[in-house]
């Protein structure tokens, strides 16, 4: 295994993992290990979505439309605490897939309602499964009262930082 190191002459190179001290204390921080644990399971799953022409926000999008057929656009993206662009943007996504459609409010004409195809359904069934699979991975080393109790205490630790359950920070809207 080999890093992309910066040398002291101002390159990037490749060298081996070995020869690239780490620092241990790293390992000891809360806030590293989540980012470094994080950063690898999104990496995973965003390559078992990339066979398929997918996105990990396309599953986000898919699973919430699930949860909340018939909302607006709007109404979805107050919600889920995201900027309406990020909304239409992955819902234009969907429906060019035949993931999802968009339909007309029956008591707004200007507006929108959200829903998902038979086809986007299937799939997200599938990307259900390949979610769980990946999630087993992740927490093998775990029993199953200890990965519980890790999501538990996560989830007390997102909702002490007022972050939006279910929704992922990078499609909250940024100042």
């Amino acid at each position: 295994m080999t890093r992309t190191v910066y040398t002291k002459n101002s390159s990037w190179r490749a060298v081996p993992s070995s020869a690239v001290p780490a620092d241990p204390g790293l390992s000891r921080r809360a806030g590293f290990l989540l980012v470094q644990l994080g950063t690898h399971a999104h990496r995973r799953f965003a390559d078992r979505l990339a066979v398929r022409g997918l996105h990990p926000r396309h599953f986000g999008m898919l699973s919430h439309l699930a949860v909340a057929e018939g909302q607006s656009q709007q109404a979805l993206s107050v919600a889920l605490g995201i900027h309406r662009s990020a909304v239409v943007a992955l819902v234009d996504e969907l429906e060019d897939r035949k993931l999802a459609e968009r339909r007309r409010d029956p008591d707004d004409r200007r507006a929108y309602t959200l829903f998902l195809t038979p086809a986007g359904r299937e799939l997200l069934d599938e990307l259900r499964r390949a979610a769980d699979e990946e999630d087993a991975e992740l927490l093998a080393a775990l029993d199953v009262s200890e990965r519980a109790q890790l999501i538990s205490l996560l989830q007390r630790v997102a909702d002490a930082q007022g972050l939006t359950p279910g929704v992922h920070p990078n499609l909250e809207p940024r100042d």
